[in-house]
């Protein structure tokens, strides 16, 4: 049986819990989760990874569960979370590592793969494909693209609106979003889910459209989801909320990137059924990634794939893993 440790790691100015597993001299991986997730997201990976020999390391990331939660939305951009998994790194005493994101972490490691592709043995990405630099401010493009109908990037942007709402009840914020991102029972379509869909903007906020699911995803059991709202009881949720808002500065911190594609091995694994993949379908990758392992699609995943779908996103990370770290 494989043993998650779990300690605190000082990395570049913040605390960092994080859950460990494998052996010490393996080939690094650092797992880097999502919106609204903890490094929990990964039990399944952890022992799976570091018993085929790998030293596993997921981290909360800053702002979220156990990690430090500071204070300015500017201390949430793109180069503090590249730098926070760098960090990482650096404490393994490793001179590189393979990363793997979902959702969120997904946007960082793909954005660690171009500012630090000498530190990358490869990036696999769950849920989010890469995205090159645009031609102007994200937001500025969001709302465009949006103008008179409710996203919920755009909602997250003021602060203290979403906060709000989702901290008032950390288990029903849970449980919604969960379910929202989940197949439905008896496979119906997920891709009308209100949320992650741009749907009218009739006053109401981001919880109130989703519903109350009658019971729980099947991968998600009610241990599970208590571990999660004991998390966001302890961090809240507007350090996750300010990642969204630093959209436009992590455009501004990153002008130098213009036209970079991903150089390094890297794996896509998405759900046919996720609703973010609306919005950001894998086809945006075409000809930036240059030296791409696959994108694999999961027929009736939804957006929660690690945790949803362990056995073949475990397969899947294993066969890139192996070919990543070989040399």
């Amino acid at each position: 049986m494989i043993d998650i440790t779990e300690r605190t790691v000082s990395a570049n100015g913040v605390e960092l819990f994080v859950r460990e597993a494998g052996p010490i001299d393996g080939p690094l991986v650092i797992l880097a989760h999502g919106f609204p997730e903890t490094s929990y997201s990964w039990r399944h990976q952890l022992p799976a990874l570091a018993d085929a020999g790998y030293r596993v390391i997921a981290p909360d990331q800053r702002g979220y569960g156990r990690s430090s939660r500071p204070d300015g939305i500017d201390n949430y951009h793109i180069v503090h979370l590249t730098d926070d998994l760098l960090g990482l790194v650096d404490d393994a005493g490793a001179d590189r590592a393979a990363f793997v994101g979902h959702d969120w972490g997904a946007i960082v490691v793909w954005q660690m793969s171009v500012l630090h592709p000498g530190r990358v043995a490869g990036v696999a990405a769950l849920s989010v494909p890469y995205q090159r630099r645009g031609p102007a401010p994200p937001m500025t493009r969001m709302r465009d693209r949006f103008a008179g109908v409710f996203f919920y990037i755009l909602h997250f942007q003021e602060p203290g609106i979403a906060d709000s709402e989702l901290d008032a009840d950390p288990a029903a914020t849970m449980r919604r979003i969960m379910a929202m991102g989940s197949p439905r029972a008896g496979g119906a379509d997920t891709t009308a889910d209100a949320g992650f869909a741009a749907v009218a903007d009739d006053g109401r906020g981001f919880l109130e459209r989703l519903p109350e699911p009658e019971v729980l995803p099947p991968w998600l059991t009610a241990a599970d989801l208590d571990v999660y709202v004991g998390d966001f009881m302890r961090s809240g949720f507007t350090g996750p909320l300010n990642w969204y808002r630093n959209f436009d500065r992590n455009w501004e911190l990153t002008a130098r990137l213009d036209g970079a594609r991903v150089e390094v091995p890297s794996l896509f694994i998405g759900g046919t059924q996720d609703p973010v993949l609306l919005t950001t379908p894998p086809s945006v990758m075409d000809g930036w990634v240059t030296d791409h392992r696959g994108t694999i699609m999961l027929d009736g995943a939804g957006h929660w794939l690690q945790q949803e779908r362990p056995a073949e996103v475990n397969a899947a990370l294993l066969d890139f893993l192996a070919d990543v770290t070989a040399t």
